[in-house]
């Protein structure tokens, strides 16, 4: 990779210090906001391990009357359960903001509580429950997408001030400093020359 280009002066020197400053003392912060969003992408997962494990209880309850959810008097028991909207607040997590579940809304039952069967009422409930717990489960993998994608982003900015702002700052400073040392030495030894020519000089007219 050819060095980046510089001016090898004073200005750009106090620039390129700042700079580094700078860098060193955002790359912590980074690096905390990349700790922070890590810890909560596994307790997310674990919610979501959690909330999975109580769908597939809710589906195995369900699984023994799935072939008779539609019930004679015309009561449809899964559309019936079926909610209206999902309810969210959201969080903030290191500066990402996130859907977190309140509550799950279902419609109002439009059949007749006295004609039809006790069952169907059980029923619905538990396919409430499963439809609930769908409903954590898709909040939930939109939490880890949101918060994967903002680590993802961190990671990045990480490595660019680790592996190339910081190091290309570091070297700046060191060019600069070994170029101004060596006018520095040239200079003095322009002096020292001009210094012996004067004495000389001065000599050659007392002589």
């Amino acid at each position: 990779m050819a060095k980046k280009k510089i001016k090898l002066t004073r200005p750009e020197l106090k620039r390129q210090r700042e700079s580094l400053k700078r860098f060193r003392r955002y790359l912590p912060m980074l690096k905390l906001k990349q700790q922070m969003l890590q810890i909560r992408i596994r307790q997310i997962t674990a919610e979501l391990n959690e909330a999975e494990d109580k769908t597939k209880a809710a589906e195995d309850k369900l699984s023994p009357y799935k072939s008779i959810l539609v019930d004679p008097s015309g009561v449809n028991a899964e559309a019936t359960a079926e909610p209206d909207r999902t309810e969210t607040t959201t969080e903030n997590v290191a500066g990402v903001q996130i859907p977190v579940f309140k509550e799950i809304i279902f419609p109002k039952p439009d059949y007749s509580l006295f004609v039809t069967p006790p069952w169907v009422d059980g029923t619905i409930e538990d396919l409430k429950d499963r439809n609930r717990c769908i409903a954590i489960e898709d909040i939930l993998r939109r939490q880890i997408d949101l918060v994967q994608d903002e680590l993802t982003t961190i990671i990045q900015r990480v490595n660019l001030f680790e592996k190339v702002m910081i190091p290309e700052a570091t070297e700046a400073i060191r060019r600069i400093r070994i170029h101004l040392g060596d006018q520095m030495t040239a200079a003095v030894g322009r002096a020292k020359i001009a210094k012996a020519k004067l004495e000389k000089a001065g000599r050659e007219v007392d002589a």
